[in-house]
């Protein structure tokens, strides 16, 4: 068979972006890269373009300013990038080496100011409701194949993450003017997997775990600049979620490749809940409920885990040239769904080309248009054990959203 193969396998990896993907998740977490042939080394940007809006319930005039005819929030999401990087050694024909540099999670959502002060304040701070979350991750894999198709792996991986939270609009109540800030916090996870590979038939499929996270931050928390006291400062643990990614690709002719991945993200464990504002929420729900519940509630978290999938192929049209064409579906992590993050999974299709100047090296290109899943926006009291909760939870509906995503890689075999 012709050597088309290992070039398109190359393609295949970019055009499986997760940047819309359902609550945090950003970058997919691939490790495709350490299954390359050889020494190899890539870099990639991604970019997005989002486009979320939505309104108000029709049923909530309490949501709203008196006599306000727009119920609307504008576009609520902020152009954003985010950077990968994977260098591939294989030091024998059973030892490899690898270091991936990816930004795995990540949020950047800005409520415009609006009259109608729903999801912002218009009078005192004249800000609105903001979230900005970033993550960087650096994983240290180390390869054994036993034999001549099947790889071993694992390593550590050293994870940060820093964050900001702003929450404004009639929509939250007392907590309206709350501001926490999330220091940068470092912490130590792992990641293992195994791969089976045939060459000749460009058969690959790989199983990879990502660990949970676990991170210990220092939140400033305050009110319109007066700082949260309620109770003893604490660092508040927060934990990235565990994933697991499956990886497989065929193929069909000497120069068609089809491919997939499917990927578990355990986005349901996932929760936020900072110290003081911790003790805010159980003394409002102690108050409202009169004294029979008194737990509190999250500042986020998700109701499901995530489901992600892609299928598409790909195809060399020249000894220079190849395409590649998919599908994606995500899906979600439960509807009603977090105002910090009000969309429910997507579909999605995909196109990129890639161009290699010479044997060695690679420039690939793709863009991706999601239609992003409709939503109902709830503030976090939605689960509580209250009458009524439920109901006075929803706030708004968040409907006919979409993207694109932008990704741009140089590869280089050596």
């Amino acid at each position: 068979m012709k050597a088309y193969y290992p070039r398109l396998a190359i393609l295949c990896s970019l055009i499986s972006s997760h940047s819309m993907a359902a609550a945090m998740d950003q970058s997919g977490q691939s490790v495709l890269p350490f299954l390359e042939p050889g020494h190899y080394f890539e870099a990639t940007i991604t970019a997005a373009d989002p486009e979320i809006s939505g309104h108000t319930l029709d049923s909530r005039p309490d949501l709203a300013t008196p006599n306000s005819d727009d119920h609307s929030t504008d576009n609520i999401a902020k152009n954003f990038q985010y950077y990968s990087a994977a260098l591939k050694l294989q030091l024998s024909p059973q030892l490899s080496f690898g270091l991936l540099y990816d930004q795995p999670f990540g949020s950047d959502l800005q409520y415009p100011v609006k009259s109608n002060a729903s999801f912002s304040d218009p009078l005192l701070s004249q800000q609105g409701t903001h979230v900005e979350v970033d993550t960087q991750n650096l994983s240290v894999i180390f390869g054994y194949q036993p034999i001549k198709n099947f790889n071993l792996y694992a390593g550590p991986a050293y994870q940060t993450v820093k964050g900001d939270v702003s929450l404004r609009g009639l929509v939250y109540a007392e907590f309206d003017g709350y501001n926490g800030k999330f220091a940068e916090d470092g912490a130590l996870g792992w990641i293992a997997g195994f791969a089976y590979q045939i060459p000749h038939l460009a058969l690959k499929t790989a199983l990879t775990y990502h660990s949970q996270i676990d991170h210990k931050i220092q939140v400033s928390e305050d009110i319109l600049g007066t700082s949260l006291s309620l109770v003893e400062n604490a660092k508040t643990k927060i934990s990235t979620p565990q994933s697991v990614n499956f990886d497989f690709q065929a193929g069909v002719t000497t120069s068609t490749l089809l491919y997939s991945t499917i990927r578990w993200v355990n986005w349901k464990d996932f929760v936020i809940r900072p110290t003081q504002f911790g003790a805010l929420s159980e003394l409002a729900t102690t108050t409202l409920s009169s004294g029979s519940y008194t737990a509190g509630f999250n500042l986020d978290d998700y109701h499901k885990d995530q489901w992600s999938a892609t299928l598409g192929v790909a195809r060399q049209w020249t000894t220079q040239w190849s395409s590649a064409f998919d599908i994606g579906w995500d899906s979600g992590t439960g509807n009603p769904a977090s105002i910090l993050n009000p969309t429910k999974g997507y579909w999605n299709l995909g196109l990129s080309l890639q161009f290699h100047p010479a044997p060695n090296y690679f420039i690939t290109g793709g863009i991706k248009y999601y239609w992003l899943g409709d939503a109902t926006a709830q503030d976090g009291t939605y689960y509580l054990p209250l009458p009524g909760a439920s109901s006075t939870a929803t706030v708004g509906e968040f409907n006919d959203n979409d993207a694109i995503g932008y990704g741009l890689k140089i590869g280089y075999t050596f």
